[in-house]
């Protein structure tokens, strides 16, 4: 139906609001460290159903269901891309239960659900029963995100969410057919046929794609430019191919073409993975405005009770009885079942299935299929926000997610890296050396300090290195070309703030200069690692010294001159001192630093003399207490102070 200019917006104006509202949303979350996903469906709601300024089926029309299906399939495609059977040892066992008992478990407790708890009749409830075997990569990703989980359960719950997706939608749809047959009359042979046929059409589809994409990237038959284009229409292609012979078995033929070149080991799948993961980013806040925009509050008024109660059962009962279920007897530990037994959130496909299903139903004569929409999207909305706000506190709680303390990763094993890696660890710092020489880690292990022997980019390391840990790297080893490798290579997944690197030799020169995107940051100094060997062979040593509220920043200045800053760690983070910088300070604060021989001879001698007369004081205190009958008090606690005015700093041995 036309409408006036007044009445809505037109579709350009939507379009670029829900981009600028999407991203927006993503962003204040990541700002405020909120759960993207809810951020995203309180931005759909306030724009759509609750202010009325953006209404999805009015602003864009016809437009919006397929839309949404196109993007759940690029979407889904994506996660395919992340099924690297390579990265599965550990976690292989308990996915293929979680698929070969957890779906068929999932979906009869589902449906029992719904017809002895919600009160829907058994039409309605096994098509929207195994609709909910889905657990929603859409959701589960941004969320594995934000509570850096362990390797093992994190490969659990991505791979369920991403395989039971499609199975999810492959199996509504059988049970959908099940129903047209026993309402229709229609032929038993006739459906199997049709159920077998697109099943099979659609894994072959996609796996045919798939192999086409791997045969010409392999052979340079496209040129690097034209791969991520190529792949996207192949993509679309694909799910409408797929889809025209059987509704929803699309999503079955992606998820398989992203399988198969995730594990097909061409050369440009990292470039190829990255930017699809950034598409994606913006599909999903784009998919999840249109659909929360798209709801109406007088759908809601179908729900009662029952249907709470339902939503509850399926969190507390449904889903834990699913995984425990399906885990029992396997060597996966308790904590990491229960972490995946209470973390189920629903995603943009149960409510574009549930959307689709629900007019069917209708259409067919099922009453109660009107109920399939609202109690999707309060099922969708319930979990989200329940596991955005309880999965990296509930992780924390089962030890499965990296602790508050910060941590970095420095490539390269050295004298060096050894004590600036002591240094850290006593400013509180989790350190990590890797070098792919084992020679080189000798000191490193010799002083007790965490090593791994191997190239840090290797897949090897992928799963032997719990990456979630670290928050920093910085690369130092002995060869400039591989630490530029290093720092370029996974500047994308740190995050190019959080990448450092030792300067290179002859990096000043012109000719040996390298743009900016290739390399870490510059530390403080601009010292090359042969130039740092040199400071230590004169005896230079590492320090870490607390700052408090009588030692300031400029209190350290003005005692530790010729001190050299590398490292400061604070608010629960480290981060090295870049070229030139001016160093601010705050209480609380670790300044992990390079000091000369004569400055250390002087601290030492410092700190000799406070420590005594800090025992001279406790002594005297202690007499006097026993003089006065008091003798059994405990000791106050040891200030930091020296006797000088109360600016004594905490120094911390390297």
């Amino acid at each position: 139906m036309a409408i006036s200019a007044e009445a809505g917006l037109s579709p350009v104006q939507a379009f670029a609001l829900v981009g600028v509202v999407g991203v927006g949303a993503q962003w204040l979350a990541w700002r405020f460290r909120l759960p993207g996903i809810v951020m995203m469906l309180i931005a759909g709601l306030a724009l759509g159903p609750f202010t009325g300024i953006f209404v999805p089926s009015r602003d864009i029309g016809a437009l919006t269901g397929p839309m949404i299906s196109l993007a759940v399939a690029v979407i889904l495609f994506e996660g395919g891309l992340t099924l690297n059977f390579k990265q599965l040892e550990d976690a292989g066992p308990g996915v293929r239960r979680l698929v070969v008992i957890g779906a068929p478990l999932g979906w009869l407790l589902s449906s029992l659900a719904l017809i002895f708890i919600a009160g829907l009749s058994w039409e309605t409830s096994v098509v929207f029963g195994g609709v909910m075997i889905v657990t929603g990569p859409t959701v589960i990703a941004p969320l594995l995100r934000a509570a850096k989980l362990h390797n093992r359960p994190a490969q659990l719950l991505q791979w369920e969410a991403i395989v039971n997706d499609a199975v999810g939608a492959l199996v509504g749809v059988v049970a959908f057919v099940v129903v047209m047959v026993i309402q229709q009359q229609q032929s038993v042979a006739s459906a199997i046929w049709t159920i077998i046929w697109g099943i099979s059409f659609a894994a072959l589809v996609g796996f045919g794609a798939a192999l086409l994409v791997v045969n010409v990237f392999r052979r340079s038959l496209v040129p690097e430019y034209m791969k991520v284009p190529l792949l996207f229409v192949l993509v679309l292609a694909v799910f409408a191919v797929s889809d025209a012979v059987l509704h929803e078995s699309g999503l079955l033929a992606v998820t398989v073409m992203g399988l198969i070149i995730a594990n097909a080991n061409l050369p440009s799948y990292t470039e190829i993975y990255r930017f699809k993961e950034q598409a994606t980013t913006l599909l999903l806040s784009g998919v999840f405005i249109l659909l929360a925009a798209n709801v109406q509050l007088e759908t809601l008024d179908l729900l009662n009770w029952r249907s709470a109660l339902f939503i509850f059962s399926v969190i507390l009962l449904v889903r834990p009885l699913t995984v425990l279920l399906s885990l029992a007897g396997t060597s996966i530990p308790m904590n990491e079942r229960l972490l995946v037994a209470f973390t189920g959130p629903r995603g943009v496909v149960l409510l574009a299935i549930s959307g689709i299903f629900a007019q069917r139903l209708v259409a067919e004569g099922v009453a109660d299929g009107a109920v399939l929409q609202p109690l999707a999207f309060v099922l969708v909305l319930t979990t989200v926000v329940l596991h955005g706000f309880t999965l990296k506190p509930l992780a924390q709680k089962l030890g499965l997610t990296s602790s508050e303390t910060p941590g970095m990763i420095i490539v390269g094993g050295s004298s060096f890296t050894t004590g600036l890696a002591q240094a850290l660890e006593n400013a509180g710092v989790q350190v990590l050396v890797t070098d792919p020489n084992r020679g080189q880690l000798r000191s490193a292990r010799a002083a007790g300090v965490h090593t791994y022997y191997g190239d840090i980019l290797s897949e090897s390391a992928d799963h032997g290195v719990e990456f979630i840990s670290y928050s920093t790297i910085f690369a130092a080893s002995d060869n400039d070309a591989y630490n530029t490798l290093v720092t370029t290579d996974l500047a994308p997944e740190f995050g190019r703030n959080a990448i450092w690197q030792i300067s290179r030799v002859k990096e000043d020169q012109a000719r040996h200069a390298l743009p900016n995107q290739l390399g870490g940051q510059g530390v403080n100094g601009g010292r090359t690692l042969a130039q740092y060997l040199e400071l230590l062979a004169d005896g230079w040593i590492f320090r870490a010294t607390r700052l408090t509220e009588e030692y300031t920043l400029e209190d350290w200045q003005a005692a530790r001159e010729g001190a050299i800053p590398l490292a400061v760690v604070q608010d629960g983070s480290v981060r090295f001192v870049g070229r030139d910088e001016e160093l601010t300070g705050k209480p609380g604060m670790r300044i992990v630093s390079m000091m000369p021989p004569e400055l250390a001879e002087k601290i030492r001698r410092e700190a000799e003399e406070s420590s005594k007369q800090r025992e001279q004081a406790k002594a005297e205190a202690k007499a006097v207490r026993k003089g006065d009958g008091e003798g059994s008090q405990p000791d106050e606690e040891e200030s930091a102070s020296d006797g000088n005015g109360g600016k004594s700093p905490r120094e911390l041995p390297g």
